[in-house]
């Protein structure tokens, strides 16, 4: 699995060449990184074998809070090269594969959010998710599990979107 994400949060005309590479690197750049290794050592072997990487909403719809293009760039790059690894390897029995997770209740989520603010966001999105709350962290990991087993042996270059329902609105809160 290739997990990694961090944003700059920093508005477009502020955002610097390095905040931007550093974005870039560690999300997309580091799932390269992560993907390749992890497609030679299946080769090495020569056996299949499943990848799964994790995207966003935001690689499909902007947030309504902005500041986030180097974000979604990033994010939206796995989505892109998830599809075409998942072409390239589908011969050598290599499916690659993406998860994309929505307001998850972990504690990274709420690392920037100040106390008073947390009850707040939590009820913007628990209206604006259509299930009515926010995922626990075993509901994106049971997705990604079931990406990687041989139950999903036919599914390549597919993006599960695990958010409920948050993105069929088009409405993404955080």
């Amino acid at each position: 699995m290739c997990s990694a994400g961090i944003e700059a949060g920093t508005p477009t005309h502020e955002l610097t060449l390095e905040m931007w590479n550093n974005v870039i690197a560690t999300n997309l750049t580091g799932t390269f990184l992560a993907c390749r290794e992890a497609i030679k050592a299946f080769r090495r072997a020569k056996r299949p074998g499943s990848i799964v990487c994790i995207s966003s909403p935001w690689s499909f719809v902007a947030p309504r809070r902005g500041a986030a293009a180097a974000y979604a760039s990033s994010k939206g790059g796995i989505s892109s090269f998830v599809r075409a690894l998942a072409v390239e390897y589908a011969s050598a029995g290599i499916r690659v594969n993406a998860v994309t997770p929505g307001a998850t209740e972990t504690p990274l989520m709420w690392a920037n959010v100040t106390g008073d603010q947390i009850e707040a966001v939590r009820t913007q999105i628990e209206r604006e998710v259509p299930v009515g709350r926010l995922a626990s962290a075993a509901e994106p990991a049971a997705a990604i599990l079931w990406l990687l087993s041989s139950a999903a042996g036919y599914v390549t270059g597919a993006n599960l979107t695990c958010d409920g329902g948050a993105l069929a609105t088009g409405v993404l809160t955080v």
